[in-house]
């Protein structure tokens, strides 16, 4: 992978929202490798840090989530990298709170980032990590709980999972997809009950 994306909403009501993970995740990555100069560019701020033997792209979108696939094909224009040497992070509902779960591609799942991106790329064949922030409640619309602020418990736990995600990026660009699906994969858990099924986000 040479480019990292985080997806998110821009702006600071969003920042702390469930549906921000991803944008998260790729800050904690930035400041992991030494936290290099973010700059606008490509419609989202852009970093470039060297791992192992490769210049990597940090990018977090500036669009809505809506609108992910716009920023992200603009960023892969720019780089000359194709959709395999990209990697997506996200909010995933259906996942238990932290748990991480990486993948070489896939649907969109009903997750409007994902949506935007195998649209504007035309392929779902990119690889995209999913951070959990489930189980959701069964009487809150899953829109209404991805943005909303994670609890006193889990804002807690989130430097964790944080730094859980990180490194799990860090193993997938310095020692390939597999290594890192085979380190961090093996603790998925899915989350169940009432709301169970197709994303409606």
């Amino acid at each position: 992978m040479t480019v990292v994306v985080g997806l998110g909403n821009p702006g600071d009501e969003y920042r702390r929202t469930r549906h921000n993970i991803g944008d998260l995740v790729v800050e904690a990555f930035r400041k992991r490798v030494g936290e290099p100069r973010e700059q606008r560019r490509a419609r989202a701020l852009v970093a470039e840090a060297r791992i192992g033997d490769r210049t990597v792209m940090l990018a977090r979108p500036r669009t809505y989530m809506n609108r992910s696939g716009a920023a992200v094909s603009e960023l892969l224009r720019e780089t000359g990298a194709g959709p395999e040497e990209l990697l997506v992070v996200c909010d995933d509902l259906y996942l238990k709170f932290g748990t991480l779960r990486l993948r070489s591609r896939g649907s969109h799942g009903g997750h409007n980032g994902l949506r935007s991106i195998i649209d504007a790329l035309g392929t779902q064949a990119f690889p995209r990590l999913r951070v959990g922030v489930g189980p959701a409640d069964a009487d809150v619309a899953h829109a209404d709980f991805v943005l909303a602020s994670f609890p006193k418990a889990e804002r807690e736990r989130l430097p964790e999972v944080l730094e859980a995600a990180a490194g799990c990026v860090e193993i997938a660009v310095r020692e390939g997809l597999l290594k890192a699906m085979n380190l961090y994969n093996r603790t998925e858990r899915r989350a169940e009950g009432p709301g169970a099924g197709p994303q409606a986000r």
